[in-house]
């Protein structure tokens, strides 16, 4: 797992939400019938109803390792050190937490601020003018990291092999082992996931502490949440992106060095989710919504614990779990 690490040290300092707005309000026009003349909306008009409502922000997260410009994520800019840790660890950039040295968030808020990032090339200043523009209309921000030597050789291993890639997406063999991993150095097969299957109670006072605290989501109704218990505290990471939720949460688990043996999703389970949780080698993931047959393949190939559908009174396992 993750070792102790090493100097210097890493600050926990989150932005305060006054400069990271998770949510921002707009004015909106709804229309609707009331249910008791909805039959006869022919011979009515529907009723218009103008207010105030709050939207979720979804920012542009540039991730940028030892000054090479690496990815960009659309995700709720809260937490992004945990989100830039979970997200490296996922990739298979880092794999112990002393591997990382330093960070820090920068939020680009000016043609000035956005320049300080721009490559020093002709084409891109002259691309960069041209969108100079259209790119403040974005809540963008930049997260600078500094890994060790071996993982910068990492990083550039990866760019050299993905250098060739042209047209859409993934690719080749190179993108089919990006998006389909070998896992079997994270395989739990020899762990009893039977006798650490967490009960209904657990999964339902979980869930209901979540309805609780999950207060973007509350304002919004458009964010996911990646939760877990600890001493009987819930720890919750909210994102727009469910996969970005899950890699805050890893974040956190890989900063604090944390044993963490349940993650709750308010989403369904994908594959994504199943591989960073393989990667982490969490015992059991918990979903709000199904898993689709591809990640509960794969959850019973690598031993992961998967259940689904985890709704006020009930919860269906699909992997780590004995037949009756």
């Amino acid at each position: 797992m993750i070792d102790k690490p090493q100097s210097p040290v890493l600050t926990d300092t989150l932005l305060p939400s006054s400069v990271t707005p998770l949510a921002r309000p707009h004015l909106t026009q709804k229309y609707y019938y009331l249910l008791d003349n909805y039959e006869d909306k022919q011979f009515n008009q529907p009723y218009v109803e103008s207010k105030p409502v709050s939207l979720a922000v979804e920012a542009a997260v540039a991730i940028v390792i030892n000054g090479i410009h690496y990815a960009v994520l659309m995700a709720s800019p809260s937490q992004l050190e945990y989100l830039a840790i979970g997200f490296l660890f996922s990739e298979g950039l880092i794999e112990h937490s002393h591997e990382l040295l330093d960070w820090e968030v920068t939020h680009l808020t000016d043609i000035a601020s956005f320049q300080s990032f721009t490559p020093a090339s002709t084409d891109d200043s002259l691309l960069f003018e041209s969108l100079s523009e259209h790119l403040l209309d974005y809540d963008t921000y930049v997260v600078e990291l500094v890994l060790n030597q071996r993982c910068h050789q990492r990083i550039q291993a990866q760019r050299r092999q993905l250098a060739g890639r042209t047209g859409c997406g993934m690719c080749g063999i190179t993108g089919l082992n990006q998006a389909l991993p070998d896992l079997n150095l994270y395989s739990q097969k020899m762990v009893d996931t039977q006798s650490a299957k967490p009960s209904l109670d657990y999964l339902l006072n979980i869930r209901t502490q979540i309805n609780t605290t999950q207060h973007t989501h509350q304002l919004t109704g458009a964010v996911h949440a990646a939760a877990t218990m600890q001493a009987e505290k819930l720890y919750l990471f909210e994102d727009v992106g469910r996969h970005n939720a899950l890699d805050k949460l890893i974040g956190w688990q890989l900063r604090h060095k944390r044993k963490v043996e349940c993650v709750v999703m308010t989403s369904r389970l994908s594959i994504e989710l199943v591989q960073k949780s393989i990667r982490i080698r969490l015992p059991w993931l918990v979903g709000m919504s199904a898993p689709t047959s591809t990640a509960v393949r794969v959850a019973q190939r690598y031993g992961l614990g998967l259940a689904g559908f985890l709704r006020d009174d009930r919860v269906t396992y699909y992997s780590g779990i004995q037949m009756v």
